[in-house]
């Protein structure tokens, strides 16, 4: 009895394939693959054909070889922290790997120690097993970004420069001033006038800023911020009891959180008192997560412009990282107002 071997699959294309099939010479389509600029935009079009034709994929190891490149991006991640509500990262995290991908790049993510900020940068720049990187932790004395530009290292960063406003390094960043005074405005005009805002600690450049679209929303209609604001930590309990003591000593009838996390430790407060979202009190988060689209009755919450800043960080890469080099400029983008039930 003999056994069917099948049928022996052809070997994958070769660029002298290409080259045979749309009459040009081997370099010619090296040229087309790692530099179409060089190509008359007829002969690059030819051999895009030939390529799509017959399927062709370059060899990537090869081609980062001789052109110094990998053509990855670098981004360290942290753990999400307990007692949050709080998913933005995964959302930017998809966009940014989505947008790279078309734009020709991959994206490496990688872990560090909690304890060590600069903890798994030094390992890739030294390997140049990355193109470039993509911060996401701007907080105030956080030393990545002057880590990388000290060693003259190509990165993005998601945040702007809090540390050094005069920074000249690349970023994107959405607006949380006009965010907090867009959820402020929208509660003025249903005719709330005691608005309360939970946010961060001061030593939160980001929570600040946020503040300061609170309180610049009700200056503008002449109305009181004193003993109106709490500054907690971002977890579920403190909102919690933030909620409860605003509510008992300055009596608000709305609250603007700088987080969905911290609004939604005001709707555990507000259903111990047999309080309904929307009807008795009103509530508007930040960040629109996943949790603020299935809360009942739904959690009115500024959203980021996730896939924006996504866009716009590989935009500012690719502008590094091209040929001529070109010096991007910080991005601030404005955020929308996702409103639901709880206003």
């Amino acid at each position: 009895m003999t056994r069917s071997l099948g049928r022996v699959p052809a070997p994958p294309p070769t660029l002298a394939d290409v080259a045979e099939r749309a009459g040009v010479s081997r370099q010619t389509v090296s040229n087309a693959v790692n530099n179409p600029d060089l190509l008359r935009t007829d002969t690059l079009a030819r051999v895009q054909e030939a390529i799509e034709e017959l399927g062709y994929s370059p060899n990537r190891a090869a081609r980062n070889l001789r052109t110094r490149s990998s053509h990855l991006i670098g981004m360290r991640i942290n753990p999400a922290q307990e007692g949050t509500a709080n998913a933005t990262m995964d959302r930017f995290v998809h966009s940014l790997v989505e947008t790279s991908g078309e734009a020709g790049y991959h994206v490496l993510l990688f872990a560090g120690s909690h304890l060590d900020p600069l903890d798994g940068y030094d390992d890739l720049l030294r390997s140049t097993a990355v193109d470039a990187f993509v911060v996401t932790d701007t907080y105030l004395g956080n030393p990545q970004a002057a880590w990388l530009e000290s060693r003259r290292a190509p990165f993005v960063a998601f945040g702007r420069p809090w540390d050094n406003p005069d920074g000249t390094h690349p970023w994107v960043d959405v607006d949380g001033a006009a965010g907090a005074d867009l959820a402020t405005t929208h509660l003025l005009d249903r005719g709330h006038q005691r608005i309360a805002w939970i946010g961060w600690r001061k030593d939160s450049r980001i929570g600040e800023d946020r503040r300061s679209g609170w309180s610049r929303a009700l200056r503008s209609r002449d109305l009181p911020t004193t003993g109106l604001a709490s500054r907690v930590e971002d977890t579920v309990a403190s909102g919690r009891e933030a909620s409860a003591v605003l509510l008992d000593e300055a009596h608000p009838s709305a609250f603007v959180c700088a987080s969905d996390t911290l609004a939604m430790g005001v709707l555990h407060t507000l259903a111990e008192r047999g309080l309904a979202p929307g009807r008795d009190v009103a509530v508007v988060g930040f960040d629109d997560s996943q949790v603020a689209q299935v809360v009942p009755p739904g959690l009115t919450s500024v959203r980021q412009p996730l896939e924006d800043v996504a866009v716009e960080i590989v935009k500012a890469l690719e502008g590094l990282l091209g040929h001529p080099h070109q010096a991007p400029k910080g991005v601030l983008l404005t955020p929308t107002l996702a409103v639901r039930g709880s206003s």
